[in-house]
């Protein structure tokens, strides 16, 4: 299973970076959306993957024994969604403003707007 998402992760990475180097604003920001998704399975597989039981210690007990999941990454995972949305709203905000101002998504054209 670890191998099947780690060529899930190099697809995303590389479909990400492709989508970077593209020149709409609107395929950056795809871009940007699969590098956010590569990262997240790379913690979530880093983690690893086991069916394990909850992280959680009893009344009576005093710490964790057998295999238990780790609830590290599943927090860095959870809080690299939230962020990464809020990149992304703020990203076509900017793609909306620049777009209704000079009604070009390319970034060629938007260089000649520099002078």
């Amino acid at each position: 299973m670890q191998i099947l998402y780690a060529i899930l992760i190099g697809a995303l990475f590389g479909g990400g970076m492709y989508m970077l180097l593209r020149r709409s604003l609107l395929k950056i920001i795809i871009g940007l959306l699969l590098l956010g998704h590569a990262a997240n399975l790379l913690i979530f597989t880093a983690g690893g993957l086991t069916r394990a039981a909850s992280p959680l210690i009893g009344p009576d007990g005093t710490e964790l024994t057998g295999i238990y999941a780790d609830p590290l990454p599943q927090a860095l995972i959870l809080t690299a969604i939230v962020i990464g949305f809020g990149v992304i709203a703020f990203a076509l905000v900017l793609v909306h403003r620049v777009f209704t101002d000079l009604e070009t998504d390319d970034t060629d054209d938007l260089k000649m707007t520099d002078t």
